[in-house]
């Protein structure tokens, strides 16, 4: 039985087969915006500094306490 892929897929592998060096980048743009130590401080002060969400965003007159 044939493994389906789609032609996307094939697509990337093969602009991947032609730029090898694209890797590598896919490696370092993931560096800058995911693999990142989390600062427990920070994300607790964001977290007291937010806002309450309203009961219902989409009616302005329409506030419950």
């Amino acid at each position: 039985m044939a493994l389906y892929e789609s032609e996307h897929t094939l697509f990337i592998r093969e602009m991947l087969a032609r730029n090898p060096e694209w890797v590598e980048d896919q490696r370092r743009g993931r560096a800058i915006f995911w693999d990142r130590k989390s600062d427990l401080n920070e994300q607790k002060s964001y977290k007291e500094a937010a806002e309450r969400h309203r009961s219902y965003p989409y009616d302005v007159n329409f506030e419950q306490e």
